[in-house]
């Protein structure tokens, strides 16, 4: 494996606070590219309670910094008091299947022995992506089960050879760590035929590589060459105990080669992403590669990108 050269050209997006729904955090983006140098990135925002809820930016590719649109309303509405998506709804993957766009989301509600749920649902777009209608009030796409009893997040789908494939976050266990309650978390695989129903075996394809390492999160996964290639984020380590950007490469996308040091990203001396960098996205463009990233606070400090030189 090479060893990768990011270079970081900026913040792109950060919520000014003046809305009530989208005050705080651009979480977790996601870009869905147009096909006419534009491109919608969704993220997840959060209100002046707290509660995630999917928004939307529209960019010009060719400037990723001329920002053309802001969403004015949720993509996506929080569940009814109670539904599994009452507390916050996150966006996490956007796939074209048989013409239609289906945009899957984790869905979050609070706990009391532990402080929170959460599975997964699927919403369909009809219009090209303008609007989402959630397929169900329940998490009809991963729901707990014995293999997921306890949380699963961030569900990333590609199409092939006409199968979907999954790549997603299992929360394992929490245990309770000097008083606190940690939750530990590995990334697993899954395959489904409608993109609705997905078998799951357990299977995990990122794990702990160390005795300090308890989160590994937000898979991104492309097939190049014949080769899976997967962007994660993970912590922690004996030295560093915020979130990096991981890499692993796959010839058949279950076993997988981790090569975090090929990641030639890291946070920066100081600024936005002077702390943490994570759950990172990646598109191509006119021939270059694009790390879309969140940095500080888990996406509070805003939305950046970075390209990757040869």
């Amino acid at each position: 494996m090479e060893k990768q050269n990011w270079e970081k050209l900026g913040l792109i997006f950060v919520p000014d606070g003046r809305s009530d729904w989208m005050h705080t955090h651009a979480m977790m983006p996601v870009a869905d590219l147009k096909g006419d140098d534009k491109a919608r990135i969704y993220f997840s925002s959060r209100d002046l309670k707290g509660r995630s809820q999917g928004a939307f930016i529209d960019v010009d590719l060719n400037d990723p910094f001329k920002i053309l649109g802001i969403s004015n309303e949720p993509v996506l509405r929080l569940g009814q008091l109670g539904a599994f998506d009452d507390a916050g709804i996150m966006p996490t993957s956007v796939v074209d299947i048989e013409n239609k766009k289906y945009m899957y989301y984790n869905g979050w509600t609070l706990g009391k022995n532990v402080p929170f749920f959460s599975f997964n649902g699927a919403a369909v777009s009809e219009d090209g992506g303008k609007s989402f209608a959630k397929i169900s009030r329940g998490p009809a796409v991963l729901y707990s089960n014995d293999i997921d009893p306890y949380s699963t997040f961030a569900p990333f789908v590609i199409k092939e050879g006409g199968k979907l494939k999954m790549w997603y976050v299992s929360l394992i266990k929490w245990t309770e760590e000097k008083g606190e309650l940690r939750h530990y978390y590995n990334i697993r695989y899954a395959e489904s035929e409608d993109g609705i129903n997905w078998d799951r075996k357990g299977h995990v394809c990122i794990d702990f590589s160390n005795d300090f390492e308890y989160a590994i999160a937000r898979p991104f996964v492309l097939k190049e060459s014949g080769i899976y290639k997967m962007w994660y984020s993970y912590r922690e380590s004996k030295k560093i105990k915020t979130y990096r950007v991981g890499y692993a490469e796959s010839a058949d996308g279950l076993t997988w080669e981790r090569a975090d040091e090929k990641v030639g990203l890291d946070v920066s001396e100081t600024g936005w992403d002077s702390e943490m960098i994570e759950y990172s996205f990646i598109y191509d463009f006119k021939g270059e590669r694009y790390m879309l990233y969140n940095g500080n606070s888990f996406g509070k400090s805003g939305v950046g990108l970075a390209v990757l030189r040869k």
